[in-house]
């Protein structure tokens, strides 16, 4: 193989992925089905409706390809995930995440105003990513917004997976957890869905709106308790009422409101880890997609992708990895789970030749920061050592961005406008 630069090699292959996952393309892919049963159900109105980091680009191909159907619109993206954008039945809102906010809030009440207008004349298209969970938010009777805040930020630094925190977000609101299928009933709707889950689930992705709730009171109280949250105390009555079935439980499966909802998933890790793996090929390494399903403490996952490269005799070599992980927050630094997990990474395999790392947020954000997440190869620990940096005591004050900053490595990318959880490439040479 010629002499490449393997950092800039992994960008490529990286955004290769992305391209295979642009919410844009897939979601035009559906268009002629939704006219084709707009037509056929001889409906009279189209609403659509959506939440999350890729909703902006989602409504965009909505609109180019049924705006003549359209009667109005509302979608809630993060902020700053909004492209240009002229005059337009969908109107689109920016609010907060990971943490809801007011903004979020707001929109939301306009979502569900306009779905209560919906009949069994309306079709409905639902356009939902990751990133819904707090964009799409309207706590519980009781609940204010800053107690919803105050729960999702102890569950986030805790290190709950999505799984665990949906579970009790659904618990503490009226549109998750399938409620919002139930708002717009009799209605029908078809939810376009870009994936950014384990294994795809329909019911944990956006925390579920359109979907039967697998989980119950129950469920949310055990996360609570397994991670000795200190809750506020209207989250915990509303949820002991549930418990004790003095409020109704999330609708279920057999609820009539999901006979007139369809489900698709349009777009997921593992078409762009795919992806990646072909590009990978193209470029002249045998590839290999070593997991879709990466999960637990984002160092600890970091050390296993150490050993796994360190291990592998073949060169070139590209290993392809996929998932989503957690940090447990203990210090008080500046980072994001993919940035601690590189960081991890490049402390297993420091003066190690021929290793190069890109792991990051599919959706060009890794945490509370503007990076999507870094490079690192072998000499990383080394420069760092260099320019007076500890790498342990960084690692150990999870502050893996101001670390990265520091030493050059960080990867920017800015919105991508879609959002399948995060890749890892590791490249060998």
């Amino acid at each position: 193989m010629k002499s490449v630069d393997l950092k800039e090699t992994a960008k490529e292959i990286f955004f290769s992925a992305l391209e295979a996952v642009a919410p844009y393309p897939a979601v035009k892919s559906e268009a002629e089905k939704i006219r084709s049963l707009y037509k056929s159900g001889e409906f009279r109105r189209l609403l659509v409706v959506g939440a999350g980091k890729a909703s902006s680009e989602m409504a965009r191909a909505v609109e180019d390809s049924l705006g003549d159907l359209i009667e109005a619109g509302i979608v809630i993206t993060k902020y700053g995930h909004i492209k240009g954008r002229g005059d337009s039945k969908i109107k689109i809102f920016e609010a907060g995440h990971p943490v809801p906010d007011e903004n979020g809030v707001r929109a939301t009440e306009e979502t569900v105003r306009l779905l209560k207008e919906a009949a069994e004349d309306t079709l409905v298209v639902c356009l939902l990513s990751g990133g819904g969970s707090s964009l799409l938010v309207s706590p519980s009777e009781g609940i204010t917004l800053a107690e919803k805040q105050a729960i999702t930020k102890a569950l986030l630094n805790a290190g709950a997976d999505i799984n665990e925190l949906n579970a009790v977000r659904k618990h503490i609101s009226r549109v998750k957890g399938g409620r919002l299928a139930k708002t717009a009933y009799p209605a029908r709707i078809i939810s376009l869905i870009v994936s950014d889950v384990i294994g795809d689930r329909l019911d944990v992705i956006a925390s579920g709106p359109t979907v039967a709730d697998s989980t119950t009171y129950k469920d949310a109280m055990d996360v609570i308790e397994k991670y000795s949250i200190d809750a506020p105390r209207s989250v915990l009555d509303v949820i002991e009422k549930g418990i004790k079935g003095l409020i109704p439980e999330s609708p279920k499966q057999e609820d009539e409101a999901f006979d007139m909802v369809e489900n698709l998933i349009i777009c997921s890790n593992r078409k762009a880890l795919m992806r990646a793996e072909q590009k990978g090929e193209e470029l002249g390494f045998q590839s290999e997609i070593i997991s879709d399903a990466l999960s637990g403490e984002a160092r600890e996952v970091g050390r296993w992708l150490a050993a796994q490269a360190v291990s592998r005799k073949q060169r070139p070599l590209c290993l392809i990895s996929g998932g989503e992980t957690t940090v447990t927050v203990k210090g008080k630094g500046k980072g994001g789970r993919n940035m601690e997990l590189a960081l991890s990474f490049a402390m297993e395999i420091e003066g190690k030749e021929g290793i190069t790392l890109l792991q990051a947020g599919t959706d060009g954000t890794d945490g509370p920061t503007d990076a999507a997440g870094a490079v690192v190869d072998g000499n990383t620990i080394q420069k760092a050592r260099a320019l007076g940096l500890n790498p342990e005591d960084y690692l150990k004050n999870n502050d893996s961005y101001n670390f990265f900053k520091a030493t050059g490595e960080l990867f920017i990318t800015g919105p991508t406008a879609t959002n399948v959880m995060d890749i890892g490439i590791i490249l060998l040479i």
